[in-house]
């Protein structure tokens, strides 16, 4: 973890500030991804498509860690009205990442385009996210001071931050919107029975029975073509 998470997680345990412990401990899941991407270009794995895969997977599991503890906790603040005090430590902590990250994430995302390594570039999306969630935890911290009552902003904040969203990836309902898409897509229509090519040879066709069957005759006529018989 950062000092500048040490630092955030101080000052949001003693705030009572989920949303402000949230966005620490965030820096830590950070951290965690740094050191994937760093070992994806360690040694053999520089060119190993493998290696990108798992350091993908990886970076993309690491960033819900923290979700289950989060979503536990906001919920149980608000449910025990334990409301979060002001601290002007975690104002300067994230407006600070607010000004300071978006430089860094972009970066990370152009060093993995020109890399061709999703997980950098994941990892840059990351910092990104995280400076979404130091955004509204300013938000929140800076309303709490100046109207303590509305503290209830605070957990839910920490449950809406994206390490709370607990099981969800990023944009999922316009992956349900794509599924939904396409399974309601229709089909193509089954041709017409006139449509279709009919296997009976010129002169033949006229001479079925009523109701589709062929008459004896034409059977007949059938079979001895299939079997090549002098007989016939």
């Amino acid at each position: 973890m950062t000092a500048e998470g040490v630092v955030g997680l101080i000052a949001g345990l003693d705030a009572g500030s989920i949303a402000l412990v949230g966005w620490a401990l965030g820096s830590a899941i950070e951290a965690l991804a740094s050191v994937i991407v760093v070992w994806r270009f360690t040694g053999s794995r520089t060119l190993s498509e493998t290696a990108e895969r798992r350091a993908q997977k990886a970076v993309a599991s690491s960033f819900w860690l923290l979700a289950p503890y989060i979503v536990i906790d906001a919920v149980r603040d608000l449910a025990g009205q334990h409301p979060a005090r002001a601290t002007a430590l975690g104002i300067v902590l994230t407006a600070s990442s607010v000004i300071i990250m978006p430089a860094l994430g972009m970066a990370k995302r152009r060093l993995g385009a020109r890399l061709h390594s999703g997980a950098t570039a994941s990892e840059g999306t990351q910092n990104l996210m995280f400076v979404a969630q130091a955004a509204a935890v300013l938000a929140g911290l800076a309303v709490i001071a100046v109207w303590p009552g509305g503290w209830p902003m605070d957990p839910i904040i920490a449950s809406a931050s994206p390490d709370g969203q607990s099981g969800k990836g990023p944009n999922p309902g316009v992956a349900r919107a794509a599924a939904s898409a396409s399974r309601g897509r229709p089909g193509p229509k089954p041709l017409a029975r006139s449509a279709l090519p009919s296997a009976d040879p010129p002169g033949e066709a006229g001479q079925r029975a009523p109701g589709g069957a062929p008459d004896a005759r034409e059977a007949r006529a059938s079979g001895c073509r299939i079997a090549r018989s002098s007989v016939c």
